[in-house]
């Protein structure tokens, strides 16, 4: 019998990690933006648990005169005995509508696979690496030993936004390139579909508003749906809850300390039947952008240029 899982690390914090799902976000501020991210899942798990860390980069560009955005994702996906890097370069193309700006965008890069099974085990006692006897992993679909392998991937998506609000549906491993151990066993890429939307919202009091937004995830197999509202304050404070159905409730904070850097905190409480066994998941992120039209007009002194 054959099981697929999901592949794709998940964010609590995605609606400030939008290119990680989906490459027409690419230079959708006007700003030069980068991000930090690390998130421990299933903290207390015992050994094993995921552990995600991101780097990501993008900016608006004009290319051949036309607007656009080009950004890269770093991502190294560690879970039980595996050891993952992908690595992809978007790019989005620009189109004004009467709804808003439309980035369609694409992601080609590069998914390296690699499996140490040295501390893979089972109940009756086979370890990996050669076991305690020197034989081989028990189990003909695993490699006995440390093995990595480099994949070509893809993904495009679809990115609708405005100042009030934001739309978009994606999708990565397009090609749903396949990984090949010693002509052993082989191991898709499945594709996995996103749809992403949030609505800002303004309160009475001007200094405060309501930022509701949602994640839905699904490999056809199966299907995820975070729900998500923060209340930020003043564009510098934010707090808010999110609910990812059947798995978790999550409560998010963030502050922008100064202009352009901002550091966010989330922590999902598990609620499915692994969380008896789990202190609950810490994501951790720090943000900055330059601001390109700020940085522009702060290059001139004379008043003609304000």
């Amino acid at each position: 019998m054959v099981v697929f899982a999901q592949q794709d690390p998940q964010y609590t914090n995605h609606m400030y990690y939008k290119l990680g799902t989906n490459p027409g976000y690419a230079g959708s501020e006007d700003a030069i933006s980068g991000i930090l991210l690390n998130r421990y899942q299933w903290a207390g798990f015992g050994g094993g648990e995921p552990v995600t860390m991101v780097f990501s980069v993008n900016a608006p560009v004009k290319a051949f005169g036309a607007p656009g955005g080009i950004g890269i994702n770093i991502v190294r996906d560690q879970l039980g005995y595996n050891n993952n890097m992908w690595i992809n370069f978007n790019y989005a193309y620009k189109v004004t509508t009467g709804l808003g700006t439309l980035g369609i965008g694409v992601s080609p890069g590069f998914y390296n696979y690699n499996i140490s099974p040295e501390e893979w085990s089972t109940p009756d006692g086979i370890n990996g690496g050669g076991g305690t006897t020197g034989g081989d992993t028990g189990d003909n679909s695993i490699p006995s030993e440390e093995t990595s392998q480099l994949a070509f991937d893809v993904g495009l998506g679809a990115y609708l936004y405005s100042r009030d609000y934001y739309l978009g549906i994606s999708a990565s491993h397009l090609n749903q390139a396949a990984v090949k151990y010693d002509e052993v066993e082989v191991y898709y890429l499945a594709r996995h579909y996103y749809v992403m939307g949030g609505y800002n919202i303004k309160l009475s009091d001007p200094l405060f508003q309501l930022r509701p937004s949602f994640l839905l995830k699904s490999d056809i197999a199966g299907w995820q749906l975070d729900l998500n509202a923060n209340v930020v304050y003043n564009d510098k404070f934010w707090g808010g809850l999110s609910y990812r159905v059947q798995d978790a409730l999550a409560f998010l904070m963030g502050v922008e300390l100064f202009n352009g850097l901002r550091v966010g905190y989330a922590f999902d409480l598990t609620t499915s039947a692994i969380g008896r066994n789990t202190l609950g998941s810490h994501e951790f992120f720090v943000g900055y952008s330059i601001n390109l039209e700020r940085s522009r007009s702060q290059k001139y002194k004379s008043i003609r240029f304000l």
